[in-house]
Parts: C-alpha cells; structure tokens; sequence
C-alpha cells in the first residue's frame, strides 16, 4: 500500500510538472507583438508592401527570419492555417475578411506599419496622372470617395451607399484599362463574376469624370506595374503604397485612402 501511495505521489508530481512546462514551452513560440517576428517564418503576398517590408526587416537577418511569399494572400492564410509559416504580414481590410471567414486565426492589436494606396500610371503618361488627380480631388471635395469607401468598411456603412454612374456621361474620350489583382477584399474583389470593391468603383468614379469607359483585367499583384509600364493597361489600382522603388519604374498619383499593414496569427 505504501509503494502504490509513492507511486500515485510520484506519477501526480511528474504530471503537475509536466503541466506546468507545456505553457512556457508554447510562449516561446508565440508571436505577441512586432518584436517577436525576428526569427520567425513570415508570409506574405509577392510583390505586396509587405513583402517589401518583410524582405528589408527580417530576410537574412541574424535571428534566421525567413520570408515566404505567395502569389495571393489567401494562399499566406492557407499555409499559416496548415503550420507552415508563423504569420502573415498583409493590409488591414483584407486581413479582416479573411479572419472573419476563419475563427482559428486573429490579428495583432499592434499595426505593422501605416501607408497610403494610390494609382500608379506610366512615366510617359503625365497628363493622364495629372488628370486622374483633377478627378480624384473632385470625388474628395464632393463627399464621393467616402461615400464608396463607406460602401464597403464600416458596419454601420457597409453595402448602403453603393455608387451609381450618372445616366448622361459622354464616354467618347476612349477606354481606361484598369491593371487590378482581384483578391484583395473590400478593394478588389469578385462577386460572381463582376470585380467589385472599393478601387473598382473609384475607377468607374474617375472615368465618369474623365468621360471614359472603364475595363477591368485581373491579373497576379506582381505583374501589376509592369502591365502599366508596358502600355497593356493604362492604371494599376490594387491597394498599392507608394515606395522608393516603385517610384523608380512607375509613377504614382495623389492618395486617395491611408490602411495599415498588419499581423495574422493563429489564436
């Protein structure tokens, strides 16, 4: 009887021991805040600003960081889901919609950084960078660019202030082709088999100013500026932050929304 006491006393003290390790076993590997993102593996979309930012933050720095980047951010989201990266470095409001349809995964309180989307144009399109402007500073003063914005952020806003082109635009200018990545909810996204969001009606929105039809082309984020350097589209709108080396290929015009990067982990 007293070797089965000192057996049960043992084996109850190995458990509790045992119990008491595995929580600090799991915060060693938890990603609280940005300063715990060296050393670990980080996943973002290619070509994005947060690969950008990834890349010069983290990538071969001393603490072994890795970057591992995908064509679209659902495919970030997917590997973090299955335990092949730490974490996901993306925008705001796509963030938001992934982890609204996944409840196993949760942002981090803390931004990773702030920025400001535009649309770039060609280089040796300056009057069209200039006219975009003219129209966007209208669509600001008149209230129109928070109304689509409402449209699609906010949840008192959302889906109850869609825009609506003018019935009488004269649209003989031409054709604006729209260089897009439609994967990145609420900016661009597809409903059905339309792409809407946030930079769709925004272009629609310059183009009804500009007398214009508006095509849309999806294509991979990364192919983006190129498409508009090349002349196959006209624009890039795909939540794009300007930077010292896009700025170098491409031009950009005035802001029209300011979001932040953040952090998806697993809960």
């Amino acid at each position: 009887m007293k070797d089965m006491k000192k057996f049960l006393s043992l084996a109850l003290a190995g458990v509790i021991a045992l119990t008491a390790a595995v929580p600090a076993f799991a915060e060693e590997g938890t990603i609280a805040s940005v300063d715990d993102l060296s050393g670990k593996i980080i996943g973002v979309q290619l070509g994005t600003t947060g690969d950008i930012y990834a890349t010069d933050e983290y990538e071969g720095d001393e603490a072994g960081s890795q970057v591992e980047r995908y064509s679209k951010g659902n495919d970030a989201v997917m590997a973090l889901k299955q335990g092949k990266i730490d974490c996901v470095i993306i925008d705001e409001q796509p963030a938001k919609a992934f982890v609204e349809k996944n409840d196993d995964l949760q942002i981090l309180e803390e931004d990773f950084a702030l920025e400001e989307y535009a649309i770039c144009v060609s280089k040796d399109k300056p009057e069209l960078t200039e006219s975009i402007n003219e129209a966007l500073a209208e669509l600001k003063e008149d209230g129109t660019m928070d109304s689509i914005i409402s449209n699609y952020i906010g949840d008192d806003t959302k889906g109850k202030t869609p825009y609506e082109s003018p019935e009488d635009v004269d649209r003989s200018a031409g054709t604006l082709v729209m260089a897009t990545n439609a994967a990145f909810e609420p900016y661009e996204y597809y409903d059905g088999e339309e792409i809407v969001g946030i930079d769709a009606d925004m272009a629609q929105a310059i183009c009804d100013k500009l007398g214009m039809e508006l095509q849309i082309e999806d294509m991979e984020f990364d192919s983006i500026i190129t498409a508009v350097q090349s002349g196959k589209a006209d624009i890039g709108v795909a939540g794009m932050t300007v930077t010292e080396d896009r700025l170098k290929n491409i031009d950009f015009t005035d802001t029209y929304a300011t979001a932040k990067q953040v952090i998806i982990i697993k809960k």
